[in-house]
């Protein structure tokens, strides 16, 4: 039986990946459109790793070039101001504010996500989602220690737990927790392709599902 449930936030909750993406373009687009479709691609194909990481890793192995903490600075707070009021604004992924309204009460919900907390907690605080959280996780703590200090913090059995996300670091921090998955599938079809996992289009049927788990 399922008891706990850990929700990845962007393109689980809230359609914000494609803001994202476009956040990433914007980014480095005075670096050449070669470039900006390296980062784009980088970045669909590594959602849920920090936005600090991707930009390391484009300047190290896109641009050749060492960025500065001046401009590591610069960039992530430029980040911050593309995204936040856009995925503040950003739809619920299709089905799941109903979720969250219905059963928050039944699962213990924890959002475990590669934004950084503070611009986390700000965007959950302004859509009034934290009542159904028991708790909020972000940037810097990875996702797969998250996982593995709550499930010790509120002494759940990893059978009993279930992470709902839509990238590899989700999976493999349920992985590496022996903690069920579900996958949410978007843009993000063929990272999942190969992947043996429950695979659902939106939070629809999200609670027949887990009825349906063993």
């Amino acid at each position: 039986m399922i008891k706990l449930i850990f929700f990845d936030f962007d393109g689980v909750i809230v359609e914000s990946v494609s803001i994202k993406t476009n956040a990433f373009a914007k980014l480095f687009e005075d670096e050449g459109d070669e470039v900006v479709k390296k980062v784009v691609d980088y970045h669909i194909a590594h959602t849920g790793i920090s936005r600090f990481d991707k930009i390391k890793h484009i300047y190290n192995n896109f641009l050749n070039r060492t960025i500065s903490d001046e401009c590591f600075d610069f960039l992530c707070n430029k980040f911050a101001d593309l995204v936040i009021d856009n995925v503040i604004k950003a739809p619920y992924v299709k089905g799941a504010i109903e979720f969250l309204e219905k059963y928050y009460s039944r699962y213990t919900c924890f959002v475990v996500s590669a934004t950084p907390y503070d611009e986390l907690l700000k965007i959950i605080k302004q859509r009034n989602l934290t009542d159904y959280f028991k708790g909020i996780y972000g940037a810097p703590q990875s996702k797969l220690d998250i996982v593995r200090n709550i499930l010790l913090d509120e002494r759940v059995k990893s059978h009993n737990a279930l992470y709902v996300g839509d990238a590899m670091s989700d999976y493999n921090a349920a992985q590496e927790n022996k903690v069920n998955f579900i996958a949410r599938i978007n843009a993000n079809e063929s990272i999942f392709a190969d992947v043996d996992c429950i695979k659902i289009l939106d939070l629809r049927q999200l609670n027949i599902v887990i009825s349906n788990m063993k």
